[in-house]
């Protein structure tokens, strides 16, 4: 008999990229978690189903994200990146070959097959990888959810029309992907705020005062989503655990300036992940929103720098590459070994690891909701979420592992795979909490997006939300003087808010895993959404707009051609304002 369920969710994110740089920073992010990960995944599914079992896997996929894997460019972009990838592996194993490094010479063969079936497979599936998985969603193996459109940080957007726009958008783009309508979000770095009296950390307009901010469950439930997922720190207090800062040294100072100031929530005894709740932070007469728990123990089992089985020393160690081709020959060896002592990597030995890796996943899984089911009498869930690119693309063998586990929990007598709408069926949770604000990460809290590196970010964002918000308002208060130009400008300079407020710039700035390019790209996109706005300015009090205007603007629509479908009016107005219920 079944003793509770388990859900495997998997969050799957890229920033914008197209057209903004290749190589070191740029498409080639998003053609290497195309290869390493997305196409893996679809396939660890499709292979799970021809051995006529019955996998159930939640993957949340950004907005922007579909929206890139669906434009033409990328499908170009990535068939010429893995044919060059197979050039370098066919390279390296002719100097191997030479060499009479036999070991190597395998690994090269490896890559070089990887990458051909890569691209069979991609090409198999008529270059649509969004499609695909919407296949897999219709026939009932995937639940896909949603995100903020561009990953905007919910709780430091001053506007609550940047949150209602970031929702609103996303919901319509899944629409649009995936025939259906969204059940549930994964929210920005699992980033959430109730309703409260807010004081931006920067001044707005020369100004520091607060003011009414609505939650960020006011705006999902508004638009239908249903659930949304959270870190466990956030529902039972205690000490939080930093899932990135043993990767990143930046983020351990930061961590250690935070930390001075940081006293954790006393625990809540009676609060457990194995269950669902609702949260609501709005006037009474709202639905609320249900909440599911990431499990802290599996979480770790994957995630810790120092026990995590990507940290396995028979894996493939990601940060040492061959050059030019950028091929990975080492294993990781120790979390220790600096690059010079990396041995070499040994596919066989890698393959037992992740059988018995997954074995002991899959066991630990099954014991805890036994546990649980022991102590309560109640099926609990266990919800263990991760960042998609981890299966692939840090972690080479993560898809097998996916697999391996998925296969071992279909065939468990003791525990059921689900989605997390299904469970939330099951359940009807009744009982409203109340959460605090916070996301994921060591302390929980915001020191990761807003510190001493980032705070000029959030001083051009509220500039611009502000300028957004008075264009926005003015296109809705003036319907007799809209045109078409001045549409397709309004559209364009709410593009630019939205790639300029993406939580991804602030994080690769305070981890320095890309500062430069991060710093560049948000300075770029406030520069362009400055032209544009003078533009709007200048076309509404009937000044002329100069030729070489007007081709910066087609320049910069073609370079950010996302979202065709956005509103002007989400910008402009709030649906249900936060000084009302």
């Amino acid at each position: 008999m079944s003793q509770g369920y388990f859900a495997f969710v998997l969050h799957s994110h890229l920033p914008y990229v197209l057209s903004h740089g290749r190589w070191p920073h740029g498409t080639d992010w998003l053609c290497e978690a195309a290869a390493e990960t997305y196409l893996p995944l679809i396939r660890v599914i499709e292979e799970l189903v021809a051995d006529g079992l019955h996998p159930k896997l939640t993957i949340g996929l950004s907005p922007v994200l579909c929206e890139q894997l669906a434009d033409n460019s990328f499908k170009d972009e990535f068939i010429v990146y893995l044919n060059q990838k197979i050039k370098a592996a066919e390279h390296d194993a002719e100097e191997f070959y030479k060499y009479n490094q036999q070991n190597m010479l395998q690994t090269a063969h490896l890559w070089e097959s990887f990458y051909r079936a890569n691209l069979e497979f991609f090409n198999n599936i008529g270059q649509d990888i969004i499609y695909e998985f919407k296949k897999l969603q219709d026939n009932g193996y995937l639940e896909i959810i949603t995100c903020g459109a561009t990953h905007g940080y919910y709780p430091l957007l001053s506007r609550d029309e940047s949150l209602q726009a970031q929702t609103k958008m996303a919901v319509k783009n899944y629409r649009g992907h995936f025939g259906r309508e969204p059940r549930g979000i994964w929210l920005p770095e699992c980033a959430y705020r109730p309703r409260y009296e807010w004081t931006p950390p920067v001044p707005i307009g020369g100004r520091q005062q607060p003011y009414p901010r609505k939650g960020a469950d006011e705006f999902l439930t508004e638009n239908g989503l249903e659930f949304f997922i959270v870190d466990s720190v956030l529902l039972k207090g205690g000490r939080s655990i930093g899932v990135y800062i043993d990767r990143f040294e930046a983020l351990k100072l930061l961590w250690g300036q935070f930390e001075k100031s940081y006293k954790p929530r006393a625990e809540e005894k009676d609060k457990t992940p194995r269950e669902v709740y609702l949260i609501s932070s709005s006037p009474e007469g709202k639905r609320p929103t249900a909440i599911f728990t990431r499990d802290p123990e599996t979480g770790l089992l994957v995630w810790s720098g120092e026990h995590g089985y990507p940290g396995d020393g028979h894996y493939v160690d990601f940060h040492k590459k061959r050059f030019p081709g950028g091929h990975r020959y080492w294993a990781v060896t120790s979390s220790k070994a600096d690059l010079a002592d990396k041995l070499e990597y040994h596919h066989h030995s890698a393959l037992e690891r992740v059988v018995e890796n997954a074995a002991h996943f899959s066991v630990k899984a099954q014991e805890l909701l036994a546990d649980y089911n022991s102590a309560s009498g109640e099926k609990g869930i266990l919800v263990a979420p991760y960042d998609a690119e981890l299966f692939g693309h840090w972690w080479f063998e993560g898809p097998l592992f996916l697999k391996s586990v998925l296969a071992e929990l279909c065939r468990s007598q003791t525990v059921e795979l689900s989605f997390l709408s299904e469970d939330l069926d099951r359940r009807k949770p009744t009982q409203i909490i109340s959460i605090p604000e916070g996301s994921w990460g060591q302390g929980n809290h915001h020191y990761i997006w807003l510190n001493e590196h980032t705070e000029w970010t959030w001083k051009h964002i509220y500039e611009c939300e502000a300028t957004m918000g008075r264009l926005a308002a003015w296109w809705i208060d003036n319907p007799e003087k809209r045109d078409g130009e001045l549409e397709s400008l309004l559209k364009q300079l709410a593009r630019e808010l939205m790639l300029l407020s993406a939580s991804d710039w602030q994080f690769l700035i305070s981890t320095f895993a890309a500062r430069d390019y991060a710093e560049l790209r948000l300075a770029e996109h406030y520069e362009d959404f400055k032209r544009i706005a003078d533009m709007v300015d200048k076309k509404v009090s009937g000044q002329p707009i100069q030729p070489g205007q007007w081709q910066f603007f087609e320049d910069c629509r073609k370079r950010d051609c996302l979202f065709e479908d956005i509103e002007i009016e989400w910008f402009g107005r709030v649906e249900f304002p936060a000084d009302r219920p």
